[in-house]
């Protein structure tokens, strides 16, 4: 991908260096979407920063300043649609690097990748990645009943979460 570079911040492709960065938000990830990437050791944020680094569906989101990896970005094509997402470091939390951050994306699969339409999926309990979607011009389209477990009880029983669709057309774009 072409590196993306904001006010504070840098887009672009991961590298086996990020590995301790991605280590430091997925060794015990907040939202629960992301728990089958917990990463055990530095040794699987290594292999893990290697995997993400082949292609440009997931987006290292670094300070502008330091290169230092905060969070990341996903852009799943579908033709002319993409799902996308973010997770970012919570100690970078509430500075809005996540919507400076997607903000970019946007602007780039719109107007350089020929996006029609983007959608995203976010538990119903993540009101941040809530917010997080309706600061971009996004729109609930809907919500998702039990539609995914991502744990399980004490008992071995799946905890199925509520899930919304967010989604936002080019032409909606601001």
């Amino acid at each position: 991908m072409e590196k993306i570079e904001t006010e504070r911040l840098v887009l672009r492709n991961f590298r086996k260096h990020d590995a301790a960065g991605l280590f430091e938000y997925l060794h015990e990830p907040v939202a629960s979407c992301f728990l089958s990437l917990t990463l055990k050791d530095n040794s699987e944020a290594e292999a893990e920063a290697g995997r993400r680094s082949v292609d440009d569906e997931h987006i290292a989101v670094c300070l502008k300043n330091s290169d230092r990896l905060i969070g990341d970005l996903f852009a799943v094509p579908e033709e002319d649609t993409f799902s996308v997402g973010w997770n970012f470091n919570p100690s970078f939390g509430g500075a809005g690097y996540a919507l400076e951050a997607a903000k970019a994306m946007f602007v780039s699969l719109f107007a350089e990748r020929g996006a029609r339409r983007l959608y995203a999926y976010v538990e119903e309990n993540n009101t941040s990645s809530q917010r997080l979607c309706e600061k971009l011009g996004m729109r609930q389209e809907g919500l998702f009943k039990e539609f995914v477990s991502f744990k399980k009880d004490d008992d071995g029983v799946p905890i199925y979460e509520n899930t919304m669709q967010y989604a936002i057309l080019r032409k909606e774009w601001r």
